[in-house]
């Protein structure tokens, strides 16, 4: 006689007995045909076994209690058990919300910190994502019970894009978006650095969803303006193999070498990602290995370099027709469209700054992809310049690319440049009380150009040299921001050297007051230097000022007091004193 199967309710009898014995049977009977997407099933075995049994039966495995017959022996299957029918139950939304589910979070915390590679990992994983992703409590939970610390040590055990590794991930992601990151940047930054570490490699060798996953979540930890200790971190690993890992991930994705379907919006994370890979290692990174440990195939040390520039040139294009459109075609003031064009020059301003020039082996791959987008960014600038705006990060970048670009390539563009220079030197930041930034931008190439007659005809017709003296003395003066970098300081300075040297032929000649407050700015500037290259620059301008300059329109000018003339002396008497030391040790 063919003998029946067991129901449900024959297992719920069980489950409700008196003795352990029974509850266990009737566990064992649960997971063998109960279905884990059946609520109501679940509901009615969960309220029948009760919360305590559960507790006693996890800490049972663990090796902390006992119940009745239980033996060193069946531990492992007891946890094993245990964790699986508590995952089960917490498909159940309000039974993984409960303050009893929100508890067990630091026991199966200890028990994955205990039990690394074991089968009852993945029921951990699976028992943690439930519980924190049904309520706040839950992830607060995992947070204060040590979870980042737990996972750090996890999840480089973690297979390659299995099921515990895309909940660990997840887990994380989860973490990082309600903590401050601040927080766990300070507290956590060697925990981050361990994760990087495995999730730049699933972001190399996965080829579907998981691996934009893992692309989001390496741009939160990695483009964060709390990320210092972790970049720190990162760039004292002895072995930084996860450098290479995001680099093949990245070109993965701007070669569209993905499975699953991919937005535009990916790649703009890509090259966020790419940009902040280069401000924790620099720009040579972009040039390194491109292939996966143990791959045959090779691929171009420049791929990715290449790769990153033309999606960098599209994004730019595209979103400076999107921000010309939403800010001078649109009638839409609304709040909501204001935070679109606010999110738009966040992400142009990374795009721009990947198409910064590199250093000189790679600077002419650089310039020649950086033509037709110059071009854009100059229309760009004209649409703004016709509608009266000056104002803007978004135009302050665009600045930047185009002083960088032209201090290279001086003669392109030459005649739309002559057509907006003016304005470029009149753009501010959106916190600037005054332009200053465009100008220090434009200061390669103003320093180029002015080295050739035509180029100070070009400067002058605007009235720029009035705009680079002022920069010079907010770096230099009394009341100046010095910097560490004297790079803009001597642009500046050969700027204003090509003028002076040049004042004759191009028939300009600086205004009084103008001269005057830059001879002030220039004596405070060497008052406390020995530098000969400082003292000999600065009195070199000075002598070319005094050469034009009358002693009594000197002594007669409201701003110049003994106090100055005392201070210019000095660097007169010092810079010739040098020259003639030069000059001695040259005839020795």
């Amino acid at each position: 006689m063919h003998e029946q199967s067991p129901s449900l309710e024959d297992c719920l009898k069980l489950l409700k007995g008196e003795r352990d014995e029974q509850r266990l049977a009737g566990l064992l009977l649960v997971t063998k045909f109960c279905n884990g997407n059946d609520n109501a099933a679940l509901r009615r075995v969960y309220s029948a076994v009760g919360i305590g049994f559960l507790d006693r039966f996890l800490r049972t495995g663990m090796g902390e209690g006992t119940i009745s017959s239980s033996g060193g022996d069946n531990r492992d299957v007891y946890l094993q058990l245990s964790v699986t029918v508590l995952a089960a139950f917490c498909r159940v939304p309000e039974i993984a919300s409960s303050e009893d589910m929100v508890l067990k979070i630091p026991l199966i915390l200890e028990v994955l910190s205990k039990r690394s590679g074991s089968h009852v990992v993945e029921e951990c994983f699976e028992f943690l994502f439930l519980v924190s992703t049904s309520c706040e409590d839950g992830v607060g939970a995992l947070y204060e019970s040590g979870g980042l610390r737990v996972l750090a040590s996890q999840m480089s055990t973690l297979a390659d894009g299995s099921h515990s590794q895309e909940l660990a991930i997840k887990l994380l992601q989860l973490m990082l978006n309600s903590v401050s990151l601040d927080i766990i940047n300070n507290e956590y930054s060697l925990e981050l650095s361990m994760m990087v570490a495995v999730i730049a490699r699933e972001f190399a060798v996965l080829h579907d969803a998981l691996k934009f996953e893992a692309l989001h979540l390496l741009s939160a930890i990695l483009s964060s303006k709390y990320s210092a200790p972790v970049h720190d971190t990162l760039r004292l690993m002895s072995i930084d193999i996860w450098s290479t890992y995001v680099r093949v991930g990245i070109m993965a994705i701007l070669q569209n070498r993905v499975e699953d379907k991919m937005a535009p919006a990916e790649k703009l994370q890509a090259l966020i990602l790419a940009e902040s890979v280069i401000s924790i290692l620099g720009e040579r990174w972009l040039l390194g290995q491109m292939n996966l440990p143990g791959a045959k195939d090779t691929v171009p040390a420049d791929r990715c370099l290449l790769l990153m520039l033309e999606s960098s040139r599209v994004e730019v294009a595209v979103l400076l027709h999107e921000l010309a459109y939403l800010k001078y075609e649109t009638s839409n003031n609304s709040s909501s469209n204001a935070e679109t064009i606010s999110l738009k020059q966040q992400n142009l301003a990374f795009a721009f700054s990947l198409l910064n020039p590199f250093d000189e082996n790679t600077l002419s791959k650089v310039i020649s992809e950086l033509n037709e987008t110059v071009g854009v960014v100059l229309e760009y600038l004209q649409d703004a310049k016709d509608h009266g705006q000056k104002k803007g990060d978004d135009l302050l970048a665009s600045v930047r690319l185009i002083g960088s670009y032209l201090a290279e390539t001086p003669l392109r563009c030459r005649e739309k440049v002559r057509e907006l220079l003016d304005f470029m030197l009149s753009i501010e930041g959106e916190d600037e009380p005054s332009p200053f930034f465009s100008i220090c931008f434009l200061l390669p190439m103003l320093c180029q150009i002015t080295m050739e007659l035509e180029g100070c005809k070009i400067l002058v017709s605007c009235g720029g040299q009035k705009a680079v003296v002022e920069c010079l003395r907010k770096l230099i003066g009394p009341m100046g921001c010095m910097v560490e970098d004297t790079g803009c300081i001597f642009l500046a300075c050969y700027t204003i050297l090509n003028l002076l040297l040049k004042r004759d032929q191009i028939k300009f000649r600086l205004d009084e007051s103008t001269s005057f407050n830059l001879l002030i700015a220039l004596a405070y500037w060497t008052e406390e230097t020995d530098e000969p290259s400082i003292m000999m620059m600065a009195s070199s301008i000075c002598a070319l000022i005094f050469d034009h300059t009358s002693e009594q329109a000197l002594l007669n000018h409201p701003n110049i007091n003994q106090s100055n003339i005392a201070r210019l002396s000095r660097l007169i008497v010092r810079s010739l004193a040098a020259c003639a030391q030069n000059m001695a040790g040259d005839m020795i």
